[in-house]
This record gives C-alpha cells, sequence and structure tokens, in this order.
C-alpha cells in the first residue's frame, strides 16, 4: 500500500479517465502516459470497466498504477482489486468498501464534502479522502480550510481541477489531485487529436511540480 500512496503522493495526479467504450479508454490512457503520467483511474461508469482495467494491467504490468474509480460497493471494489486494481476510489463513503480495501492493503479514496464526512472517512480508514465536488464547495480556498483543522488527514479534491487551479490545490495542502475531463479530453480523442490530451499531461505535471508551487 505503501508503495502505491508515495508514487501517488510524488506525482500528486490521477487522471479520471470516463469514456464511452474499451477503444476509447485504452486510447485515453495512451495518450495520458505519453505525456509523462503512469497513474490512472478507470471509472466504473466506463462500459466493461472490469475488463480494460484487467487488460491494462496485463498490458502495462509495473508501469503504470491503475485504479478504478466510481466504486460504490465493497463487493465491486473485490472484483476491481482481483482484476489488478491498484486503488480504489468513490464518490461516497461506503464504510464496507473501506473496510475491505484495509484488509486487502489497498489504498482506498472514499468522497466526502462536509468536515464531518471527511473526518468520517479518514477515521474509518481511508488512505486518503476524496474531496468531492471540490468546486462546488470553494476550491483550493476550501481545502486550505480544511487542512487548518485536519492536518494530518491526506485529502485528494476532484471536481473542477484544470491548469488554472491545480498549482493552487497543491499549494492548499492537497496530496493529489483527481483530474477528469480537462485533461481526458474525449472530444479531442474523438477527432483524432490525442496529442493534445499528451500535450496537456506534460503542462500538468508542470504545474504541480515543486518549482512551480508558492507554498503559504
Amino acid at each position: 500500500m505503501n508503495s502505491v500512496l508515495e508514487r501517488i503522493r510524488e506525482v500528486r495526479l490521477v487522471p479520471v479517465v470516463r469514456a464511452a467504450s474499451a477503444d476509447e479508454a485504452f486510447a485515453a490512457v495512451e495518450a495520458i502516459r505519453a505525456g509523462g503520467i503512469p497513474i490512472l483511474e478507470i471509472t466504473l461508469t466506463v462500459p466493461g470497466a472490469i475488463q480494460i482495467i484487467a487488460e491494462l494491467t496485463r498490458r502495462l504490468g509495473d508501469d503504470a498504477l491503475i485504479g478504478a474509480g466510481t466504486v460504490l460497493d465493497a463487493e465491486t471494489a473485490r472484483q476491481c482489486i482481483d482484476a489488478g486494481a491498484r486503488f480504489i476510489v468513490s464518490p461516497a463513503l461506503d464504510i464496507p468498501t473501506v473496510e475491505l480495501c484495509r484488509r486487502l492493503d489497498v489504498p482506498v479514496f472514499p468522497g466526502a464534502l462536509t468536515p464531518t464526512e471527511i473526518l468520517t472517512a479518514w477515521r474509518a480508514g481511508a488512505s486518503a479522502v476524496k474531496v468531492f465536488p471540490a468546486n462546488a464547495a470553494g476550491g483550493a480556498t476550501y481545502i486550505k480550510s480544511l487542512k487548518a483543522p485536519f492536518p494530518q488527514i491526506e485529502l485528494l479534491p476532484t471536481g473542477g481541477v484544470s491548469l488554472k487551479t491545480a498549482a493552487d490545490f497543491i499549494a492548499a495542502g492537497a496530496f493529489a489531485l483527481g483530474v477528469g475531463a480537462d485533461l481526458v479530453d474525449l472530444a479531442a480523442l474523438r477527432r483524432g487529436d490525442a496529442a493534445s490530451i499528451t500535450e496537456k499531461a506534460r503542462q500538468y505535471l508542470s504545474v504541480v511540480s515543486d518549482e512551480n508551487i508558492t507554498r503559504p
């Protein structure tokens, strides 16, 4: 578990791959990896997501960290882990899912928004808490406000993360960032412009690097 968490902490980015088909998901993964980001969250809203996770695990081995997103219950989490998922992400807090992942020594990032929800998730055993939807609660300023009373809680803001806001989220104390449509641009893929996703992945890595982060 610790090696996975440290890799995510190092990269600071968890691209969230939502797609309409397996082919689209594979294309998005390749475009993002070409830009230097070796971490991918395949959401269970993608048709055949568990099979996609298994295939990516087979193809990429240790060259990438493949996780499962939008996981809503423990049984589904187990299926994802059996398929090779190295971490589990959920938009909400399901205690049995957290407990299962802890037993299997797999990092789990349940979703929460309010201070009470975030503390409940952390006490339940979350490896980090996905703050979702972060933009609706105030963005980076909300993360900074949360870190004041909860410096020990690792936060993974998701929702509203963009090239313009990414550095602010890291400076506010985020452990890493869940990055969705701003990076995983399906419209670009569909018009044959995977290169623009690759370039944006490079830009994300640059903006969250230490040299570009101004901490208070």
